[in-house]
């Protein structure tokens, strides 16, 4: 794995690469809270099979900044999906597959809605298609388990994630997924990429957008009114989703096929919660491969 730097219109990225004279290149996007050491199990594998991987550390995370200091620290989707867009094009990509999970499936889901033809294919991880925006009902057992949406609503969320952040994270990660599916060593290693100055702002912006709580960025605006119509998706996509996912259970994930014109696949990993591509990193590379196929 090699360590790199390019800039983009909005941010300096930071991102991770195997096998950089791949001729297919894939673009793995973590979710949160985590890092892009998410994918430390299964990149090498699909270097191994061909692909030019990157990993690049969303906006807010490890070492990835804004250039501007008065730009909006923003976490709406309008805004990860431009991230993606640009990264792409400072790397000069040529319709690479895209990979995300949790905030980077949505990230995904963002870039291919604004600009289809820019890419391969797309994988989604633990996050169904058309879930985002305030006007997605939610039912009483979902709202009860996306009780730190409202609690980052609060002054005292607020004072958490600044104070306690890691204390926070953790609680996710031993709440999402069956008890013992992670060793120590690796939540303190994904927990560095929290201590980006910008990682509250970026954290809280996304949440409280989410729920109409507070404004976009202007500049993404006429990104997030073709978002909010949920485009269909014409290129190969495939749903990863594991059974027991504490966070968002599998079923959040289902009857999406409507939205999807091309090839749609959706896997369901038995035993994994929402971490698949940490919890059961063989599974996971093999429903990628096989699709890919």
């Amino acid at each position: 794995m090699k360590t790199r730097t390019i800039q983009t219109p909005s941010l300096e990225v930071e991102f991770h690469e195997w096998n950089p004279d791949g001729q297919h290149p894939m673009v793995l996007l973590h979710g949160w809270p985590d890092s892009h050491l998410t994918w430390a199990r299964i990149a090498p594998g699909l270097a191994e099979m061909g692909y030019r991987v990157l990993a690049p550390s969303m906006r807010g995370c490890s070492k990835t900044v804004f250039i501007a200091q008065d730009q909006t620290r923003s976490g709406q989707p309008g805004a990860l999906g431009r991230d993606l867009l640009e990264f792409a094009d400072a790397l000069e990509l040529e319709r690479p597959v895209v990979v995300g999970h949790d905030w980077g499936a949505r990230a995904v889901a963002a870039a291919v809605g604004l600009e289809p033809k820019r890419f391969a294919a797309m994988v989604m991880i633990s996050i169904g298609y058309a879930t985002n925006y305030p006007g997605i009902s939610v039912s009483v057992d979902q709202a009860y388990r996306y009780w730190y949406h409202w609690f980052m609503t609060t002054p005292m969320g607020r004072k958490v994630l600044e104070d306690r952040r890691e204390e926070f994270a953790r609680q996710m990660w031993l709440s999402w997924s069956p008890r013992g599916w992670f060793e120590e060593q690796d939540f303190l290693e994904a927990s560095q990429a929290f201590l980006n100055s910008d990682w509250v702002e970026v954290v809280l912006h996304y949440y409280r957008y989410r729920w109409g709580l507070t404004p976009g960025d202007p500049r993404y605006e006429p990104d997030e009114i073709l978002l909010r119509s949920y485009p269909e998706v014409w290129i190969p996509s495939l749903v990863i989703h594991g059974a027991y996912d504490g966070v968002n259970p599998p079923e959040s994930s289902e009857g999406k096929q409507g939205f999807f014109k091309g090839i749609y696949r959706r896997v369901v990993l038995p035993g994994v919660g929402h971490f698949p591509q940490r919890e059961n990193p063989m599974g996971t590379i093999k429903a990628l491969l096989e699709f890919l196929d």
